[in-house]
């Protein structure tokens, strides 16, 4: 594979950073990285490292762009919105991180366990990078739907600070100690509430019928990756005090029986998942086992007690890294796909 040249908008956020090292760690043919960052930190003199080089930031134009083969796109949804189609028009293919293409029906939204194929469908030279809890609930998820038919599901998110990117993971941090020395928090930014001893039941605005936008996620990208328009989804997501990794209870339903032993022989296999289930020896997925690694680990698999004897379903636990496989590496992924 001959070399390509690499632009990462967003590139000193905590999800840039991570793209860097994912892309070096899988050895993927970079020629060259140019990174993007903002005209404050241009002015501070801020570098990336890639390869043991420190590359300085440069602000993005659209003729910055035009020397690139793929952009991967580390930054919200208003710059990605503005920004992506002026990259695709000078010819950078875009791999976009935020929200704001997921739902385009011209723009691929592409797990590789899952639907590879659909990155040949690119009409607008944008493929989107799923929600970090879409991809950790449903790369286990899809194997088992390739069993069995899956048609609901029932899902609470324990979503960690990160999630919130470098500000969430600070604010936790000066939070745990201020509450370790007695101090009161006070404000807090940019979390709603304090986080350090405590839960939030709400990760993102009010979206429908008292569901909020992250939560309708699950829904509307879970329908679109797996090729999926009827399933049916309930998900809670509620942010809590770790640093690393998210966490979700699962309830599936699927249309054929399913079997418990049988489901744990699927996930052994699947690619993209390890199994970890061994509840009496105290072995299930934890977020400080599943952080800084690529994998979605399940485990505390069981059949739903609460259905009725003619309703197939099962209940697991998943943890994954949102930053790496829930972000970064999928995006890494989907390139390789691409070359």
């Amino acid at each position: 594979m001959s070399g390509k040249v690499i632009g990462i908008l967003g590139a000193t956020g905590v999800v840039g950073t991570q793209m860097l090292q994912c892309l070096e760690e899988r050895n993927f043919p970079v020629e060259k990285v140019v990174p993007f960052a903002s005209q404050r930190s241009v002015d501070a003199g801020r570098t990336v490292s890639f390869r043991g080089e420190e590359i300085p930031v440069q602000v993005a134009t659209p003729e910055r762009y035009g020397e690139l083969d793929i952009l991967f796109s580390a930054v919200g949804d208003d710059l990605a919105e503005r920004e992506l189609p002026v990259a695709a028009a000078a010819g950078a293919l875009c791999i976009d991180n935020s929200h704001a293409w997921r739902m385009d029906p011209d723009v691929p939204l592409v797990i590789p366990e899952i639907n590879p194929e659909d990155v040949k469908d690119v009409k607008k030279g944008i493929i989107a990078n799923p929600n970090c809890a879409t991809i950790i609930g449903i790369v286990p998820l899809w194997p088992l739907h390739r069993a069995w038919g899956l048609k609901r599901i029932i899902c609470s998110t324990y979503q960690a600070a990160s999630g919130a990117g470098k500000p969430g993971l600070d604010e936790l941090d000066r939070e745990t100690r201020c509450v370790a020395a007695g101090e009161p928090v006070g404000a807090t930014d940019p979390f709603a509430y304090q986080l350090a001893m405590n839960l939030i039941p709400q990760i993102g605005s009010e979206k429908h019928a008292g569901y909020t936008s992250e939560e309708m996620k699950m829904l509307n990208e879970g329908r679109k990756i797996m090729h999926l328009p009827e399933l049916r989804v309930n998900c809670t997501c509620v942010r809590v005090p770790v640093a690393r990794s998210h966490s979700e209870s699962i309830t599936a339903e699927f249309e054929r029986p399913v079997s418990v032993e049988e489901a744990r022989e699927i996930l052994a296999k699947a690619p993209g998942v390890k199994l970890v289930d061994d509840l009496g020896a105290h072995v299930y997925p934890m977020p400080l086992d599943t952080s800084d690694q690529d994998l979605v680990w399940a485990g505390r698999i069981r059949r739903d007690l609460s259905a009725p004897d003619d309703v197939n379903s099962l209940a697991l636990w998943v943890c994954g890294d949102q930053i790496r496989k829930g972000a970064a590496t999928n995006a890494v992924q989907i390139a390789e796909l691409l070359v």
